[in-house]
């Protein structure tokens, strides 16, 4: 009897241009191994190519394929020639008649055939099913791991092929990334029909085959929900990092129906990092992205809906009504909004780092590409917790980590047990009072030119890797003058709102503006957004909870 398959839709292939002869060959594979495979046949060379390519976007995996030599678009050979480049690990096997078994020993040598079956092939017992069940063993004995759904082909030194990656981590879409450069990349986009001038490509889950899709095309295509299911909420949060996803689940767990709108992948700079250890009831630390998962779950199993990729533009006041806007047009209403945008890490002047941006250089952590850099030297500039914990999660895999600080010290802005972990990194360097004047390379980072701020003294090193953590700008500029904000665009709220006594410009209501509230009564802000915050990860959670306290109380005024 045959055994079990590797995986449910494992297929083996028939192919062969007499109708007849094909629904022959099919019944009897049927009878044998229908219950274990999945039997599919074609009637000719271009059809079944066709059928392999969509098994192979799928990731279907097959096991067998038996193709007839004598089919006049395109004989046997060249059929399993070309299969072999979609099907690389299939068992191939020719149907011949008498005459044509010279044909079939040749192909041997082209297509490195299994096995030929000589016509016919009664009783299948005897003459098809003992070399079948040969073919099926030594198919399961190879070392094969299963493709994830979703499949990413792109350049090493693509900027959008990085950000691509970025995303799908970010949000804990699984995924598995192919090189244009390796066979494996060449066959998806073969089984794709591109021809890989454009990228990346992304192959969903469903076959889609996406070709350098943006944020919200992507989002919408691997399960990420990016519509909202109402015109009108109790509260909207916008943000997805530790604040907001705080908001989140404390207002969906208070009974406020609540929506998350987040502009790419929940966790804000908090979820790129590669481990936080001095977040309570952690003792022995924890990756971003796990927190930002559980959190994630959290808000939804409360009822909270998550929408990614979804852009806010505006902000508006129609009466009670807050309305927010996003950059296709369309708008959602609340009673209430809190505004947990975060911050962005602010982009490095230095000659050469735009056109480099994603081939080499990267603004945080970016830990898809911490792999590529085993055992090359890593650059990392700036000073504070995240380049520290990036240095630390970076060291693992590279050669060297260098950290480059402007200051004298790391003590200005690192937290003391970051400090303690980089001084006894063995792998781990930093140089003071250095700034990166210059970044070098054509397609991809290869040196950069590095100044000593106090002497001047200039050096060119080479490099392929530089993450830059260089301080932090709020992503505020889309609230136009809707809320007040300082002179560097972080949001002003409560008491800052009224340091000489008086009510903001345009407050009309009896009380003054509470802790979190902005200037815009029923508009609140929590985490590194507002003015003079922590910029701490449980700063953040507790004021994205105490913002939605402070909801519940406006609420019961209004």
């Amino acid at each position: 009897m045959a055994q079990a398959a590797d995986a449910a839709r494992t297929v083996i292939m028939t192919v062969d241009d007499d109708p007849g002869v094909s629904r022959a060959v099919a019944r009897d594979l049927r009878r044998r191994y229908g219950e274990a495979y999945r039997i599919v046949r074609a009637e000719s060379g271009p059809s079944a190519l066709e059928a392999l390519g969509e098994l192979t976007l799928r990731g279907d995996l097959v096991a067998v394929i038996l193709a007839d030599y004598r089919m006049p678009q395109m004989n046997g050979i060249d059929f399993l020639e070309q299969a072999l480049d979609l099907c690389p690990d299939a068992r191939r096997v020719l149907l011949t008649a008498y005459a044509d078994t010279n044909a079939a020993i040749d192909a041997i040598n082209v297509v490195d055939l299994d096995h030929y079956l000589l016509k016919p092939w009664d009783p299948p017992e005897e003459k098809l099913y003992p070399v079948v069940d040969d073919l099926l063993q030594a198919w399961r004995t190879r070392d094969r791991r299963p493709v994830p759904s979703t499949k990413v082909v792109g350049h090493r030194w693509s900027a959008r092929s990085s950000e691509v990656r970025e995303f799908l981590a970010r949000n804990q879409v699984p995924y598995r990334w192919y090189s244009v450069d390796e066979p494996e990349g060449q066959r998806l986009l073969a089984a794709a029909g591109r021809d890989g001038q454009r990228l990346p490509l992304v192959i969903t889950p469903d076959c889609t085959v996406l070709v350098e899709p943006d944020a919200p095309q992507l989002a919408a295509h691997v399960g990420l929900a990016t519509t909202p299911t109402a015109d009108f909420y109790d509260l909207v949060v916008i943000g997805g990092g530790p604040a907001g996803l705080g908001a989140a689940v404390y207002g969906a767990s208070e009974g406020l129906r609540t929506v998350l709108v987040e502009r790419s992948a929940t966790g804000g700079q908090a979820g790129q990092s590669s481990r936080i250890e001095n977040y309570l009831g952690f003792p022995d630390g924890v990756s971003g992205a796990q927190l930002t998962e559980r959190a994630r779950r959290q808000a939804a199993r409360f009822g909270a809906e998550i929408l990614t990729a979804r852009e806010v533009t505006a902000l508006e006041v129609n009466g009670a009504a807050r309305v927010v806007r996003f950059a296709d047009g369309s708008a959602i209403g609340a009673h209430s909004v809190i505004l947990a945008t975060g911050v962005q890490y602010r982009q490095l002047a230095a000659p050469g780092t735009d056109d480099l941006t994603g081939c080499g250089v990267f603004y945080g952590s970016a830990l898809t590409e911490a792999a590529a850099c085993q055992g090359h030297d890593v650059y990392i500039v700036g000073g504070a917790n995240s380049a520290g914990q990036a240095a630390m999660y970076l060291s693992r895999h590279a050669k060297s980590v260098t950290l480059l600080v402007r200051g004298p010290d790391l003590s200005a802005s690192m937290s003391y047990y970051l400090i303690q972990q980089i001084e006894e990194a063995p792998n781990i360097s930093v140089r003071r009072h250095t700034v990166v004047e210059e970044a070098h390379g054509s397609d991809h980072l290869e040196q950069l030119t590095l100044r000593h701020r106090l002497t001047g003294e200039r050096e060119r090193v080479d490099a392929e890797w530089m993450f830059v953590f260089i301080g932090a700008a709020p992503l505020t500029d889309w609230l136009d003058d809707t809320v007040l904000r300082d002179e560097r665009g972080f949001i002003l709220a409560g008491p800052d709102l009224t340091a000489d006594g008086r009510p903001p410009p345009g407050w009309e209501l009896d009380r003054p503006p509470y802790h979190l509230e902005t200037s815009v009564p029923g508009v609140f802000v929590a985490g590194d957004a507002r003015a003079e915050s922590a910029k701490r990860v449980a700063s953040a959670v507790g004021e994205g909870a105490m913002a939605v306290m402070l909801v519940h109380r406006y609420l019961e005024q209004s």
